[in-house]
């Protein structure tokens, strides 16, 4: 396993991180999740990423025991709060009485005394950003969390959060957590070059494209029974994907691949890797020897002349417009 730094932070992550977003609580019975978990561990992976919500708030359960007996000072473990957990009105947003609240679940959850870090999972218009982004820095001096980060937060809300915090002294987020893909790759734009000037590091989701970019899914055909796009919690999301064109491509990225020896998968995460603005490579997996194939893309160089060719085979089906980013609803 390779390491980066998390943003310009002083914190060492693995380059591949293992998520639990749709794998725990859910998809994956518990003993499977944990073996999963084991693999990551044996495989050098000692980042942990999840969130309040996953799996109506079972995944940090879950993972919490995974983890139980593991020195607590080897891992890194990040979870993320903004999603209702809860049927009332202010048990969802980024206000101080959720923000706080959530916390205190989730180290319940996790069986731990802190998070190494809090990440707002998504921007939330109806609470003042300094409110925020003050409860986040009351929980560091707390020491309930050591960095703070965002998911899926647009150039000019993390431009506006940095400001502010640089304003009132408060701790600087150190991160944000995007989707990005070979296919979906909307931060490059205006994301990325912020961050890189600000020394927020990227901790992105979805480099598989959902299992798009392993090539099962094969053009013409339905999904193999058991796959994600057949689960109902994660089809929505991987169906802007499952169209003839994308899977005809992403099928011509297989002799790239042979060529340079590695798996679908292990070249998809091998690509995100190439950024030097990405900390971590987030991946799931509903088996071990999945988490085990995943890990050989930390330290894949890729040259100059397969990231072209990789971009030739995709072309017109990359999303490159950063107005293509999920936007919360309104609260009821």
């Amino acid at each position: 396993m390779e390491f980066r730094h998390l943003g310009r932070s002083g914190l060492m992550v693995s380059e591949i991180s293992y998520g639990n977003w749709l794998t725990h609580g859910s998809q994956v019975e518990e003993d499977a999740a944990k073996q999963c978990v084991a693999a990551a561990l044996d495989e050098g992976i000692t980042t942990f990423d999840t969130a309040d919500v996953y799996a109506g708030t079972k995944a940090e359960e879950v993972l919490g025991r995974a983890l139980k007996g593991v020195r607590r000072e080897s891992l890194e473990i990040f979870t993320k709060v903004y999603w209702p957990t809860g049927p009332g009105r202010n048990d969802r947003g980024l206000s101080r009485k959720h923000i706080t609240e959530s916390i205190n679940a989730s180290l319940r959850r996790l069986q731990t005394d802190y998070v190494d870090l809090y990440q707002a999972h998504r921007f939330d218009s109806e609470t003042p950003l300094e409110e925020t982004l003050k409860t986040f820095d009351d929980l560091v001096r707390q020491g309930k969390v050591l960095y703070v980060g965002v998911s899926e937060w647009n150039a000019d809300q993390i431009s506006r959060a940095l400001k502010i915090a640089d304003e009132m002294g408060f701790d600087r987020l150190v991160s944000n957590q995007p989707q990005y893909s070979m296919l979906w790759r909307v931060i490059e734009s205006e994301v990325v070059p912020l961050c890189e000037q600000e020394g927020v590091g990227q901790i992105v989701w979805s480099p598989i494209a959902q299992g798009v970019l392993t090539g099962k899914y094969l053009p013409g055909q339905q999904p193999p029974e058991g796959s994600r796009a057949t689960d109902k919690s994660g089809s929505a999301m991987i169906s802007r994907f499952m169209n003839d064109e994308v899977l005809n491509r992403v099928q011509e990225l297989k002799p790239i691949a042979a060529d340079l020896g590695l798996s679908m998968a292990q070249l998809a995460v091998a690509w995100v890797l190439q950024n030097p603005n990405v900390s971590s490579a987030i991946v799931g997996a509903t088996r071990p020897e999945q988490v085990r194939d995943n890990v050989k893309a930390a330290g894949v160089t890729l040259e100059a002349d397969v990231l072209k060719r990789i971009d030739d085979v995709l072309g017109s089906t990359v999303e490159r417009d950063p107005a293509k980013t999920q936007s919360p609803p309104k609260r009821p």
